[in-house]
């Protein structure tokens, strides 16, 4: 009877060690860690695309899976508004992008409650032109190269972060016409904050 109870208390010290592990690890932010968190900032295009848009606001919903403290895979819906200032245009339409994006994330492995990270992924946007554009810009789908790096805060079932991103364009369909022949490659360059849980 007395041994018995000795291995009844054995086993429920053990239970609730593990039970106060796992939440330790939940909280550090080890591996097992799913992100969902919305996106908030400002973006604007670089290259020959710069010259004729001006900053607008960006924002984004992303779903980040952290299997390892140092890999994380993110999928992510991002969207962005940039006002067109073309000299040969007669009015100011306005891009707008709507896109999505998959992100391979590197971070140091003995970061987690403040872990920095570089990522880089593919991802395909369609760019909707609102407003009249003279045939110089058309509504189109581009493909990316997002480049993005960063900084997350995790604590307990929050997470909060600021990130900057880099879309190399492998194509500009939409403008129709390059806005300058000697610098027509060009990105779409964002800073966000991000805010959101952990499970």
């Amino acid at each position: 009877m007395f041994g018995r109870g000795i291995w009844t208390g054995a086993l429920l010290m053990s239970l609730a060690a593990a039970g106060t592990a796992s939440a330790q690890e939940r909280k550090e932010g080890k591996r097992g860690d799913v992100n969902v968190f919305l996106r908030g900032g400002v973006g604007d295009y670089t290259g020959g695309l710069g010259d004729v848009t001006s900053t607008g606001p960006a924002w984004g919903v992303t779903l980040n899976v952290q299997p390892t403290t140092f890999l994380g895979f993110e999928l992510g819906y991002e969207g962005s508004q940039n006002g067109l200032d073309d000299v040969r245009l007669l009015e100011e339409p306005s891009l707008v992008r709507q896109g999505g994006s998959a992100l391979l994330k590197l971070s140091p492995p003995f970061l987690t409650a403040i872990r920095p990270f570089v990522g880089a992924g593919l991802g395909i946007s369609y760019v909707d032109v609102r407003g009249a554009a003279a045939d110089l810009y058309g509504s189109d789908t581009m493909q990316e190269v997002p480049l993005a790096a960063g900084v997350e805060f995790n604590s307990g079932a929050l997470t909060a972060g600021f990130r900057t991103t880099y879309r190399v364009l492998l194509n500009e369909g939409f403008a129709e016409v390059p806005v300058d022949a000697d610098d027509d490659d060009g990105g779409l360059l964002d800073a966000s904050l991000t805010l959101g849980a952990r499970f």
